[in-house]
């Protein structure tokens, strides 16, 4: 079985992979994963009681600051304090020694105080995972400070050790800032419902709410579980689920979705849905899964590291014995080794790259985009086309009847019976115009089969019964009722375009990206949609299996994007290298099967989606980039003799928080700013 558990105290994405890889190698223990940013940990066992505890003791053994728990613990605030107290305790024993020089009996005791209190934490892990075989940064700095020593270079280690710890404690602070930011996600989550019981109010958990059950919404609440508003008018704040700050209007017959509050008033819902299957429970899922899939930039990052120390410590006495060789001074390679092993620390590398991702993530959810990962949030930055389903995605999907036609012997309200008593079953939007618009109570057909890409057929009264289309040269939206293979009428319905569909395909314009129509209708109905909302190509009269081949062959040459909500949408979705569902109007099947979720089915929401990821995709390689750059040039520096060790944790320390802050930045980007986001 899966289990996922909350890991807290872990100060360093190199820790977090150690430990990951530690409990990897447990008897009983396969697929475990820490999430340092998220503090999660995910794994997968028979015994998951006993695995944990064993998880548990390792982890004390290597980690001893962390924490596994199933809630945050409340010490978070109580370490940060003995943190500074000894880390301000060792800097002013240093400085005293710096000012005062007392005699070496007094001088080395002390000085071993102050770099015991600056970096206790520091030398005890690198020593732990030494014995695990197992060389870090924290390695890297304990070599560094030992070795300072060594060449009597004592204030310098003193000063790269304490440094060292400040720098950890601000990346700390930086990281936890951005995971509060993150976290107000999971606030969203109602704790409970109003149930409506025999007239009286029932506090009870959101998920012992039955579908079709009354449950009452008061000013101030949170809406736990999709429904209709059966009595009451109300403004409503959507802002943790769409993005969108103006409260909306509700009132009777509205559907409203979970996680969304009242502002004012008192409503009764009807529920439309369990609470598993209701928005805001899509929505904590998504979240909470995300960084289950991770882009090939992270991923790479993160195997780079496994080697990326080990590597260090060789240069580092490469350079050490080449100085040493060419100068004939061991004094002053040995400290050009130490330069080396200070400068290289990846943290830069191994924080900003998987935080600017979860920040870009964080982003998308917040503007109502559910991204079921980095992998999928990187992909959006390259479509080059996207291509839509027409009913629910760039119509409203509410069909209303338009006009009938019967044959002779037939009135129109035969038409409308027998259209829906085949219908009846469809979730169809067409069908539940159909249901809707017949006023003849409906009967029960048998041997009701779908026929594929074509409609409906079923026997009633000893007759078999089409309701669908045969006909393609139709030049409307219309179902044909056949009896006994002979047509008796048909039904014209007309659907109404997204105000917001317009918009989508402008904004997607802008950003390069052609757009495509891909319906199963008719040609003047599909051409009509496109003309209205200005789409570039129009392909008609497509069955669901022309849509998955039309989108293969295009990804042959481009990478393509697919919007749609249907249960026929599931292979296209799935073939795009983005699949975009609608999060209230979709099919469980296609939201399954997508890797990005509108929740509000707004498709303008497609082109937010590219600008994040764009934005997203160019704060990580800033990232590594100015890493890259700045390390570059301090090792060359360092390797030279122009720069000492002081100058190298600065520059470790402070490229990793300008990393930090430069990735929080995909936190609060604005996508609908009236910019255009280059590659």
């Amino acid at each position: 079985m899966k289990v996922k558990v909350k890991i807290f105290g872990l100060d360093c994405p190199n820790c977090a992979r150690n430990l990951q890889n530690e409990i990897n190698k447990l008897e009983g223990i396969k697929n475990a994963s820490i999430d340092f940013v998220k503090n999660s940990l995910t794994y997968e066992s028979e015994e998951a009681e006993n695995s944990l505890e064993r998880i548990k003791a390792l982890s004390r053994q290597l980690e001893p600051n962390a924490t596994i728990t199933s809630s945050a613990p409340n010490k978070n605030r109580k370490g940060l304090i003995i943190d500074l107290i000894t880390l301000s305790l060792g800097i002013l024993i240093g400085v005293a020694l710096f000012i005062f020089k007392p005699t070496k009996w007094v001088y080395w005791p002390l000085y071993v105080v102050s770099a015991l209190l600056l970096g206790y934490k520091t030398y005890i892990k690198a020593i732990r995972l030494l014995f695990k075989g197992i060389i870090n940064e924290n390695l890297l700095i304990t070599i560094s400070v030992v070795g300072a020593s060594f060449i009597s270079e004592h204030m310098e280690g003193l000063m790269v050790i304490a440094l060292y710890t400040i720098g950890k404690i601000f990346e700390s602070l930086a990281v936890n800032k951005t995971r509060r930011s993150i976290e107000k996600l999971a606030r969203m989550q109602p704790e409970y419902a109003n149930l409506l019981f025999r007239g009286k109010e029932k506090q009870v958990s959101p998920s012992e709410v039955a579908v079709g059950k009354v449950i009452v919404v008061k000013a101030g609440e949170k809406i736990p579980i999709d429904g209709k508003i059966i009595k009451g008018q109300t403004l409503i704040n959507n802002q943790s689920l769409t993005g969108e700050s103006v409260p909306v209007s509700k009132g009777e017959g509205d559907e409203v979705l979970s996680g969304g509050i009242v502002l004012d008033g008192t409503i009764e819902i009807k529920t439309t849905a369990m609470y598993k299957d209701s928005a805001i429970s899509k929505i904590m899922d998504l979240v909470e899964n995300a960084s289950e899939n991770k882009s090939k930039t992270e991923t790479f990052i993160s195997k780079l590291t496994r080697w990326y120390t080990l590597g260090v410590v060789a240069c580092a006495l490469l350079v050490t014995s080449i100085s040493w060789i060419i100068t004939g001074a061991f004094k002053p390679s040995f400290y050009k080794g130490l330069i080396f092993l200070v400068v290289s620390c990846p943290c830069a590398f191994a924080i900003s790259v998987p935080l600017a991702y979860f920040s870009g993530l964080g982003n998308a959810s917040k503007n109502g985009i559910l991204i079921k990962g980095s992998n999928f949030l990187d992909a959006c930055s390259g479509i080059k086309m996207v291509a839509f389903d027409k009913t629910g995605t760039l119509t409203t999907g509410e069909f209303k009847i338009k006009s009938t036609t019967a044959e002779k012997g037939f009135t129109k309200k035969d038409i409308l019976f027998y259209a829906a008593l085949g219908e009846q079953y469809s979730l169809h939007p067409l069908a539940k115009a159909i249901v809707e618009a017949n006023k003849i109570k409906l009967g029960k057909p048998t041997n009701v089969h779908e026929v594929a890409g074509k409609g409906v057929e079923y026997t009633f009264r000893k007759d078999i019964y089409f309701v669908g289309r045969k006909d393609k040269e139709l030049k409307a939206t219309t179902v044909e009722v056949y009896k006994n293979e002979q047509k008796i009428g048909s039904i014209e319905l007309r659907d109404t375009v997204k105000p917001t569909s317009i918009l989508a395909c402008e904004e997607l314009k802008k950003l390069g990206i052609k757009t495509a129509l891909l319906s199963g209708d008719n040609v003047e109905s599909a051409n009509l949609v496109a003309k209205q909302v200005g789409i570039d190509e129009v392909h008609s009269s497509l069955l669901p299996e022309q849509k998955y081949e039309f989108l293969k062959e295009i990804k042959n040459t481009m990478s393509v994007g697919y919007v749609g909500d249907g249960i026929n949408d599931a292979p296209s979705l799935a073939v795009a290298n983005v699949g975009f569902s609608m999060g209230i109007n979709g099919a469980p099947a296609s939201i399954e099967a997508s890797d990005v979720v509108i929740v509000d089915d707004n498709p303008q929401k497609i082109s937010s989606a590219v600008k994040i990821s764009k934005n997203t995709r160019k704060i990580v390689w800033q990232n590594i980039i100015l890493s890259a750059i700045i390390k570059i040039t301090f090792l060359t520096l360092g390797t030279i003799g122009i720069t000492g060790m002081l100058a190298a944790v600065f520059a470790d320390v402070g490229v990793t928080l300008l990393a930090i802050l430069n990735s929080v930045r995909a936190l609060h980007f604005n996508p609908n700013k009236k910019e255009k986001i280059k590659d």
